[in-house]
């Protein structure tokens, strides 16, 4: 059996619900590594969707590559999962490596002829174009959300996400940290309370940062005392648009906290 091949598998998270499933892929591929007497060195796997950007995997297989270079080929299930725009095009033919599009029964590499890879650079663009359609589409729909008064996308920390009675994804107060939050602006209006104070306040009640769970630091504090959403209303694209979800806070109170001078617990800095 040939030794040391490379399996990078991609997929955008929303394509999960039509059948191109993860697991889908790498069925697919390692059967196909299998019927060629491939072994396959190692996978990378990126999960995306249109409104988030970056491919850690990508740039760990590119760095994999780079380290092993007795890896001599790379299987993906179809062009518009290997590639997001030109550049990864570029970077992965740097290397002297096949590439396997296993589903487009096509096989790349140095040799391939210029007619051959005329027609992949196409498909290439056509994956950059289809990722570009994805993210404008998603923009639009938050555009569509904001109008409509819905938080259109992750809610902020004293609110959550939810499917609201009309089956669109809204935002309500968090029933652990919706109070909280509220404290947070009382506190701060008193105008005899740092940051830091606040902060330290804010950790024994639980405040924390849903992924790292650490206590939110000063800056974190200052953030939510800028964020107008609290209020039931918040700008989108620079307009301002009067939210359906229930307010933490009155419009009057936020507006009290933004001209307090800010004291971060050594000095005070005067809001500009």
């Amino acid at each position: 059996m040939d030794e040391a091949r490379c399996c990078p598998l991609s997929a955008i998270k929303e394509q999960d619900k039509e059948g191109f499933s993860i697991a889908a892929q790498q069925k697919l591929l390692q059967g196909y590594a299998t019927a060629h007497g491939m072994v396959i060195a190692q996978e990378f796997i990126d999960i995306e969707t249109a409104k988030a950007t970056g491919r850690t995997n990508f740039e760990v297989m590119l760095a994999y590559l780079k380290r092993h270079p007795q890896v001599g080929i790379v299987l993906v299930e179809k062009t518009d999962r290997l590639y997001r725009n030109l550049k990864d095009w570029v970077r992965l033919d740097e290397f002297d490596i096949e590439i396997h599009l296993v589903k487009e029964g096509e096989v790349l590499s140095k040799d391939s002829r210029s007619s051959a890879k005329f027609m992949h650079g196409i498909k290439v663009l056509m994956a950059k174009n289809y990722i570009d359609n994805l993210s404008e589409e998603a923009r639009k729909g938050q555009q569509e959300k904001a109008q409509q008064g819905i938080w259109p996308t992750k809610a902020p920390l004293g609110y959550v996400n939810m499917v609201g009675p009309d089956g669109k994804r809204i935002i309500a107060p968090d029933p652990n940290l919706a109070l909280v939050i509220t404290k947070l602006f009382e506190w701060f209006a008193t105008g005899t309370q740092s940051l830091k104070e606040i902060a330290g306040k804010a950790a024994s009640l639980g405040l924390i940062y849903r992924h790292s769970s650490k206590p939110l630091p000063a800056s974190g504090i200052h953030h939510i005392l800028r964020t107008r959403l609290y209020t039931g209303a918040f700008e989108w694209n620079g307009k301002l648009c009067q939210g359906r979800h229930a307010p933490l806070i009155s419009h009057e109170l936020w507006e009290r906290v933004q001209i307090i001078p800010i004291q971060v617990g050594w000095g005070t800095r005067i809001r500009t």
